[in-house]
């Protein structure tokens, strides 16, 4: 099993199914003649700084350039057999992955704003479509289908361990596929710099085993529970009021489409596309001051009192 986020979440020479098992040998194969041909260089300065000084001891002694032309036209050939077999090794690799090796279980329609991703489900019965956010879940074993289209800006869609980096562009959708062999978390992260969050516009692949999948899937397309105590009710009028016109509840009359959708929001690890925990107090925290924590984002700071932030608190806590 992978280890979860907080291990290495960024390592890309080794990953897990069909795609990255494609890409990592040419990855270290990469690396290994970058350290190479770094090492030949570096010995060969070593090598001509210390002839040039043999030179200048010896000034009256003529020196032969025959075998430096010589060295000169080995190095061009093998440099240039090098490249060529990087080049059909790579286009090579670039056609296996272009698409699974069996057909894909489902489309993900993801949209990159900023700085977040919003992640929407779509199946044959409408009433089973939701979006998500940050927090995208794939069968283990299954490649996914990815449809990536921007709201905004140009980003970049990476999961180092799972495949390669996707170009997300303004007007245009680019497609790609991802399959994880084991249960985990897999971080990723928009690898195209994008302004003043883009370090924190993470999200995070979780593989479950096909039943926790359907069960979370099915969870999830459900509508938000209806709020049961007084301060959670409380809640959801200030919600209403202040949050709505940005952010989406099913089951609610809140239908904004400008944030994340926040029908099951307790149901995600973590907030803020991966920039703090998701808990009661970070949960606090990020209504009180968006801007303190992640400034620049598109999330206002509203003028709640603290009965009201309690009470917006309180009730997006029941949303599981």
């Amino acid at each position: 099993m992978l280890a979860p986020w907080p291990a290495t979440p960024m390592a890309y020479l080794f990953g897990d199914g069909d795609m990255a098992r494609s890409i990592s040998p040419l990855l270290q194969g990469l690396l290994a003649i970058a350290i190479l041909v770094a090492a030949i260089v570096s010995a060969l300065v070593i090598v001509g700084a210390w002839r040039q000084r043999s030179a200048l001891a010896l000034a009256d002694t003529p020196i032969d350039d025959r075998p430096a032309i010589a060295w000169i036209g080995i190095g061009v050939g093998v440099s240039t057999a090098v490249l060529v077999g990087l080049i059909v090794w790579s286009t090579v690799t670039m056609a296996t992955i272009s698409r699974p090796s069996q057909t894909a279980a489902f489309t993900i329609a993801i949209t990159a704003h900023r700085w977040w991703w919003e992640a929407t489900y779509r199946s044959g019965d409408t009433d089973q479509n939701f979006s998500t956010a940050n927090e995208i879940h794939i069968p283990v074993g299954a490649p996914v289908r990815f449809t990536l289209a921007s709201a905004d800006l140009i980003h970049s869609f990476w999961v180092p361990a799972l495949g390669g980096k996707t170009d997300v562009i303004p007007g245009q959708t680019n497609v790609t596929w991802l399959k994880a062999d084991h249960a985990g978390s897999y971080r990723g992260q928009c690898s195209e710099y994008c302004g003043a969050q883009h370090a924190h516009m993470a999200f995070t692949i979780v593989a479950d085993p096909p039943a926790a999948f359907e069960s979370w899937r099915a969870a999830q397309a459900k509508p938000a529970a209806i709020a049961q105590d007084k301060g959670a009710l409380d809640g959801e009028a200030v919600f209403q009021q202040r949050c709505s016109k940005c952010h989406a509840i099913r089951g609610s009359r809140a239908d904004g489409d400008r944030g994340p959708d926040l029908t099951h929001i307790m149901s995600r690890a973590r907030l803020a596309a991966g920039a703090i925990p998701n808990n009661a107090g970070w949960l606090s925290a990020w209504i009180a001051d968006p801007q303190h924590i992640k400034p620049g984002s598109l999330m206002p700071k509203l003028p709640l009192s603290g009965r009201e932030l309690a009470d917006v608190r309180d009730y997006l806590l029941t949303l599981k």
